[in-house]
C-alpha cells in the first residue's frame, strides 16, 4: 500500500483572523487528511488561544471539499460516548463523510483534571477506554442503544440516520500497550502511535525505529488473536514526538529518508504538523509545503 501524507493543524488561531487559511492550504497541497488535537488545552499551548475539535472541524468542512478530517485524538477524558456519537454522526453529514475519529486512553495532561475529578490512574484509563470504544461502536451503527456499565450509561440514546460512512466512519485507535491494541485489532479501522515516550529525551532515531517495530509486531499479534488480518488497519505515525523530533522537516531529503525507514515499518500514513512559529512545532513554511508536495514522489 502506497504511503500517504496528513497534517495536524492545532486549533490555536481564531476563525475570525484567518483560522480557515490552514485547512484550504492544506487541501490545496494535497495532504490525504487533515487533523486536529482533540483537548481543553495541551501543554506550552496552555496559556493561549485553543479552541474545540468539533467546532474547529465542522468549519473545516465548510471550507473543504476532498480533505478528510478528523481528531488525532479524542480520548475519554472530558467526553462521553453518547454526546460524541452525536456530534460524530453531524460531522460526518456536514462533511459529506469524510470524518475519521482518531481515539485514544488519554493521559495526564492539562485537560485530564479539568472537570474537577481526580486524574485517573493508567489502569482506570484502560478499563474506561475498553468500555468507551464498544459503546460508541454501537451508537455509531444502531440506531438506538441502552447500555450500563461501570463508567458509562445510555438510556435508549437514538441516532438516526447514523453516519454517511457506513456501517460508521473509522475508527483510528491510539495504542501501545495489551489492551488499547485489543480494541484497534478488534474495533479499529487505523492504528495510531506516537513512538515509544520513554526514548523521546534521550534515544536515538535508531532506537526509535526498533520501538516501533516492536508496536507493530504487538499489533499484528493483537490482530491475529482477533480472527484479523493486520493488513486491513491502516498504521498512522503522528510525528514529531520521536527523538528525531523536527529535524525530519528540516529538509525535503531529511524527511524522505525519515519516510522510507518507517514506510519499511509498514506504515501507511504519516502525520505531520503544522508549522507554528515560537513553538515546539516551528519550521520553515516554505519546506513544509515542499515535503507535501515532492516528498512522496521521491519516495516512491
Amino acid at each position: 500500500m502506497k504511503l500517504r501524507l496528513s497534517t495536524v493543524i492545532l486549533p490555536v488561531r481564531p476563525w475570525h483572523k484567518g483560522g480557515s487559511d490552514q485547512w484550504v492550504r492544506a487541501e490545496e497541497l494535497g495532504f490525504h487528511a487533515a487533523y486536529t488535537y482533540d483537548h481543553l488545552s495541551w501543554r506550552t499551548f496552555r496559556d493561549g488561544p485553543w479552541f474545540g475539535a468539533v467546532p474547529t472541524l465542522t468549519a473545516a468542512a465548510a471550507v473543504t471539499d476532498r480533505l478528510r478530517l478528523g481528531t488525532l485524538v479524542t480520548s475519554p477524558n472530558f467526553r462521553h460516548p453518547v454526546t460524541l456519537a452525536k456530534e460524530l454522526i453531524s460531522l460526518d453529514d456536514i462533511s459529506g463523510g469524510r470524518i475519521t475519529l482518531g481515539i485514544g486512553a488519554g493521559g495526564n495532561g492539562f485537560d485530564a483534571s479539568a472537570l474537577g475529578q481526580e486524574p485517573w490512574t493508567p489502569r482506570e484509563r484502560a478499563d474506561r477506554f475498553a468500555e468507551f470504544v464498544p459503546l460508541l461502536d454501537r451508537l455509531l451503527t444502531e440506531g438506538a442503544v441502552s447500555h450500563s456499565g461501570d463508567f458509562y450509561s445510555a438510556e435508549e440514546a437514538r441516532n438516526i440516520p447514523g453516519c454517511v460512512q457506513r456501517p460508521r466512519l473509522p475508527f483510528a485507535v491510539a495504542a501501545t500497550g495489551p489492551r488499547g491494541l485489543k480494541l484497534a485489532a478488534r474495533y479499529g479501522q487505523a492504528w495510531v502511535t506516537t513512538g515509544d515516550p520513554k526514548i523521546f529525551e534521550e534515544g536515538t532515531p535508531e532506537q526509535s525505529v526498533e520501538a516501533i517495530r516492536g508496536q507493530v509486531d504487538k499489533l499484528g499479534k493483537a490482530c491475529a488473536e482477533a480472527g484479523r488480518d493486520v493488513a486491513e488497519l491502516d498504521k498512522i505515525l503522528l510525528t514529531g514526538f520521536t527523538p528525531d523530533r523536527g529535524r525530519p522537516l528540516e529538509s525535503v531529503d531529511a524527511f524522505v529518508d525519515f519516510a522510507g525507514r518507517h514506510q519499511e515499518l509498514g506504515f501507511t500514513e504519516l502525520v505531520i504538523h503544522w508549522p507554528i512559529p515560537d513553538s515546539d512545532f516551528a519550521a520553515d513554511q516554505g519546506v513544509f509545503e515542499r515535503i507535501a508536495t515532492e516528498a512522496l514522489s521521491q519516495l516512491r
